[in-house]
């Protein structure tokens, strides 16, 4: 897969959030979130509970926000669910709850004929991203019987296969040993179009373009990532020195 970014836009799809908040349940997890982002490579942190998921969802179309606006490129994501799948791809932190068919190259072409390609246009396009990808020979692979780390790849694929113009990782790296989490990173780093990677891992992010901490489902701290992390890191650290755990949890 080649790494060459020559050939990529000058600018990515436009994120734009207007005073978005969500409730679930009669709680407020989202409150107010105003930002408009065009950066590349975009991190997501935050503690457990703190609405980092929740924003990876409403941002993908999956459910609509209780308030405001959401859109990427100027298409709103609660109100055109089809251009919302061309628009945006997110892959989940676990790959189960993802994969839903037998082998390798019915997952990939399921999203593709999801968008209205024939049977032998998907075909072909599937064929390529498995070649794109050197993984020509997983084709008729059961997925059942892949690890963690190859599912994620599988997943990743499916999503690339249709061509988005930003994809959303829900912590995708959770669970995975660190072999195949940095090649897993080395992937989602060549990958065209936007990026956004949710993570509670702060390296994760190390030389993101941009950085959103959210905090109580606000948005704490915005900018780049060798400016917030640090001020993120000394925070949790601070909060893991003391004996409350509700600071923990959120």
């Amino acid at each position: 897969m080649p790494a060459n970014t020559a050939s990529r836009p000058a600018a990515w799809p436009e994120l734009l959030l207007e005073d978005v908040g969500l409730r679930l349940s009669g709680r407020a997890v989202l409150q107010g979130l105003t930002l408009r982002a065009r950066e590349r490579r975009i991190g997501i942190v935050g503690r457990n509970g703190s609405g980092k998921t929740s924003l990876a969802r409403l941002i993908a179309g999956l459910i609509p926000p209780t308030s405001g606006r959401i859109t990427v490129a100027g298409v709103d994501m609660a109100q055109d669910r089809k251009a919302a799948l061309r628009m945006v791809g997110i892959l989940f932190q676990n790959p189960d709850h993802q994969i839903i068919f037998p082998t390798v190259a019915e997952e990939i072409t399921f999203g593709l004929t999801q968008l209205g390609h024939n049977k032998a246009a998907a075909a072909q396009q599937t064929a390529a991203v498995l070649h794109r990808f050197g993984k020509a020979h997983w084709a008729d692979a059961a997925t059942h019987s892949l690890s963690q780390g190859q599912k994620q790849l599988v997943c990743l694929m499916a999503i690339l296969a249709m061509d988005p113009g930003l994809i959303i990782l829900d912590e995708p790296y959770s669970g995975l040993d660190i072999a195949t989490r940095q090649q897993l990173m080395r992937y989602v780093d060549r990958t065209p179009g936007g990026v956004i990677l949710v993570s509670h891992d702060p390296d994760a992010l190390a030389g993101f373009d941009r950085v959103l901490w959210l905090e109580q489902g606000k948005i704490l701290d915005d900018g780049p990532a060798d400016r917030v992390l640090p001020r993120f890191q000394a925070q949790m650290q601070a909060w893991g020195g003391q004996d409350d755990l509700t600071h923990l949890t959120g």
